[in-house]
């Protein structure tokens, strides 16, 4: 917004119309004799017909409580559900909207009480505190005018300012009062169980002034604030249980630099010329962030937008006089809570006490978060993606985060409590049960052996090696640094990571899968168009391929990191032998490199294939030829298979990996690899699954790789089977039985005595 805006008289001084504001705003007079009056003043501001407010009730409807231009007779009667209508879109979405014509909108919603019929254009704004719609602004007029994005801009500042009134409750906002049991849907964004009561991230902090008198004294203010905020995030990052390195700290340097960008503090300041005070200007700057990032797909902008709103949080809290999230001394000592919040950055969980805080739960959010992957390193239970929480949640309900299984329960009963508590504790016999299995083989009872291997992500996940005995790394992926990166990690950087994973599995076998990028997987630095089909598009090793230097530079980053030690390397998503040529030529002139530069190169170099997509199953002849060793990538392999996204939840009931198409597949593999003596390991989320893993077993798998919570029951299954007794049953199963063999298999477990 500039300090004089020309557009019909629209914006001639901005600061003295906020001073209008909130000169009216302080007045002694009712309620509705000061709504009417700020709905006029907005409307000649800025030379509109109309000029309306919505405000939203306890019940969740919007109601017509002032207007300028509209009939008055349609005052307090005239309601909107959130997502009715264009006022109702507004609300919910929580975004801006400008329409020249408004009528042809598919969203319009003619109320004939109120004469809007005469009027084309419109441009509305949420009035907002906080995270919380607390109202509509809407501007109309007959004629078909474009707003311009100024006018927009301003019209969100005129709503900051009604927020400040509406804020008190005068008009409704009075958030209804849920007191029943509800189970509320998501997304596991960290594993676990956690149960504690409800406190809100983020609680409001109120912009109690939005008009300054002394823009220099602002300024300062800001200034001040913002270096405290600095010296907090500092102080952050130097606690002891995030001292290691690893993807986290990665993500946390990332926010630190956001932190010290100038760029953001310029546009703040702008704001204070133009007459807001400290807090209102960094409102101002976080509405404007929103409305650009708030509906963008992009992951790495998604999580940008979530870094900011955490840094203006802090500055609002230090702007009033507030230690960032200090309410959460509030909480009683030793009482177990779950957080509960829109979304989060990454550096806002460590405000917490780590000691109680049992859980975390976002209506935003997903896997690839980065709070997620600070989660993940200090073992906090998260759930996200849950549409309709805050609005549902009460301050000290009791929840239950079942991240395990995509679900939170709010408010349970006493019975669903006790069978919860109960199911801790005979987590914890369970976990101390397989802790007892960790040096023991996994071994079936006529002799067979069986190698469980880890699947790594994240660096925190190399710590599970030794707690879970598993034998080694069976899939390595090594895109993970690149995601949480805002640029390319150099050949330096890359080395230091590989030798951390290789000195973590101190020599138990690494397989690095090379960089696997595109599909559901961001790269930051690496922006492109994701096309109609991300999963079947330009990805992994189609990219590597079109950038030969990716992939040399981590090639050269893996064998530096080895020093000499053995390395296994695969290809991800190979769909035609031509395609692992291509890759391989690459390997081969980053070989020769390394020999004529003297660089060290692995004592034993072996190369493997990923077997994703169903194609190179009818190539298995050619592709055995040229590999040392093959990997099944499930999770891939199924939806590819059965042609169901894995990730749409409409289509993931449909198919079951553990069925005669895809055993059969599966088998074939099996037998193929064993004919030409070349090692097979499965990876994914079948090898993790008891039932999985029995059915793998039974048709010739051997060495099955899979998350490192899956290694104990996994382990404990195996230690129960008679192997031959299994491939018997397998055998004539897949030759007399067709479609699901699930209930099968939980059959010949239960006679067979085998935990499944």
């Amino acid at each position: 917004m500039t300090a004089a805006v020309e557009h019909n008289g629209f914006g001639r001084n901005s600061r003295s119309m906020l001073r209008r504001l909130r000169d009216v705003m302080a007045e002694a007079r009712a309620p509705q004799d000061r709504l009417d009056s700020i709905t006029s003043i907005i409307a000649a501001d800025m030379a509109a017909e109309v000029c309306s407010i919505y405000v939203r009730r306890s019940d969740n409807l919007l109601e017509l409580c002032a207007t300028e231009g509209l009939n008055k007779d349609a005052v307090h009667r005239t309601l909107m559900h959130f997502g009715e209508g264009l006022v109702g879109d507004i609300a919910a979405r929580a975004q801006s909207i400008a329409l020249s014509d408004a009528q042809s909108h598919p969203k319009f919603a003619y109320r004939p009480e109120t004469g809007e019929e005469i009027y084309q254009s419109l441009a509305g704004v949420p009035v907002m505190r906080a995270d919380r719609v607390l109202g509509v602004l809407v501007v109309q007029n007959r004629s078909r005018r474009q707003y311009s994005d100024e006018e927009i801009e301003t019209l969100e500042t005129f709503a900051m300012v009604l927020a400040e009134l509406l804020a008190n409750g005068v008009f409704g906002d009075q958030a209804p009062k849920h007191d029943t049991p509800l189970r509320l849907a998501g997304q596991t964004v960290a594993p676990g169980i956690g149960i504690g009561v409800a406190y809100f991230h983020q609680q409001s902090t109120a912009i109690r002034r939005v008009v300054a008198d002394n823009p220099a004294v602002e300024k300062e203010r800001l200034e001040t604030a913002m270096r405290e905020v600095r010296d907090r995030i500092d102080t952050l990052l130097a606690a002891p249980d995030l001292a290691e390195v690893g993807e986290h700290r990665d993500v946390l340097e990332t926010f630190r630099m956001i932190a010290h960008d100038r760029g953001w503090l310029t546009r703040m300041n702008d704001a204070i010329d133009n007459g807001l005070t400290a807090e209102a200007a960094v409102q101002r700057a976080r509405a404007d962030m929103r409305a650009r990032l708030g509906s963008v797909q992009n992951p790495y902008l998604r999580e940008r937008l979530a870094d900011f709103d955490d840094l203006a949080n802090r500055l609002l809290s230090r702007l009033a006089g507030e230690e960032e999230n200090g309410d959460a001394a509030a909480i009683a000592e030793d009482q177990p809570y779950v957080v509960v919040a829109r979304s989060m950055g990454p550096a806002e969980l460590l405000e917490y006490d780590r000691h109680n805080l049992t859980g975390l739960v976002l209506e935003e959010g997903s896997a690839t978060a980065h709070v997620a992957i600070v989660a993940r390193a200090l073992d906090i239970p998260v759930l996200g993606n849950i549409p309709g929480l805050l609005s549902e949640v009460n301050p000290g309900d009791r929840l239950i985060v079942d991240a395990d299984n995509n679900q939170v329960l709010l408010r349970p009963t006493e019975d669903v409590q006790e069978y919860f508590h109960a199911g801790l504790k005979a987590r914890a016999e369970t976990k101390a049960r397989y802790q007892a299995l960790r040096d023991l083989p996994a071994r079936t009872l006529d002799g067979v052996d069986v190698t469980l291997l880890l699947n790594v992500g994240l660096m925190f996940d190399l710590q599970q090696l030794d707690a879970t005995g598993a034998a080694g790394i069976g899939l390595y992926r090594t895109e993970i640094p690149f995601m949480v990166r805002r640029d390319i990690p150099d050949v330096e950087q890359q080395t230091d990571v590989y030798r951390r994973v290789l000195e973590a599995a101190n020599g138990r076998p690494v397989t690095f899968r090379t960089l696997d990028a595109g599909g559901d997987k961001h790269i930051q630095a690496f922006d492109h168009d994701p096309g109609d089909n991300p999963a079947l598009g330009w990805r992994s090793l189609r990219i590597s391929v079109d950038h030969p230097s990716l992939l040399r530079n981590q090639l050269r980053a893996i064998f530096r990191a080895a020093a000499g030690a053995p390395v296994d390397l695969m290809f991800p998503m190979v769909s035609t032998v031509a395609e692992f040529d291509a890759a391989r030529a690459i390997l081969d002139r980053e070989l020769e490199r390394a020999v004529r530069h003297g660089d060290p190169l692995p004592r034993n170099l072996r190369l493997g294939s990923m077997l994703e997509v169903p194609s190179l199953a009818w190539q298995l002849p050619e592709i055995l030829k040229r590999v040392d060793f093959l990997s099944v990538g499930s999770n891939d392999l199924q939806q590819f298979f059965f042609a169901a996204d894995r990730g749409d939840q409409r289509v993931t009931h449909r198919y079951d990996p553990v069925s005669v198409p895809f055993l059969r597949l599966l088998k074939q593999i099996a037998d193929a690899c064993n004919e030409m003596d070349k090692p097979l390991t499965l990876c994914g989320e079948m090898a993790g699954s008891r039932i999985g893993a029995l059915a793998l077993i039974g048709i010739g798998y051997r060495r099955l790789s899979m998350a490192s919570a899956s290694i104990g029951p996994v382990k404990e299954t195996v230690r129960a089977i008679n192997y031959t007794d299994l491939q018997t049953f397998m055998s004539n199963l897949l030759k007399s039985r067709e479609g699901r063999l699930v209930e099968h298999l939980k059959a010949f477990s239960r006679d067979h005595q085998i935990p499944a």
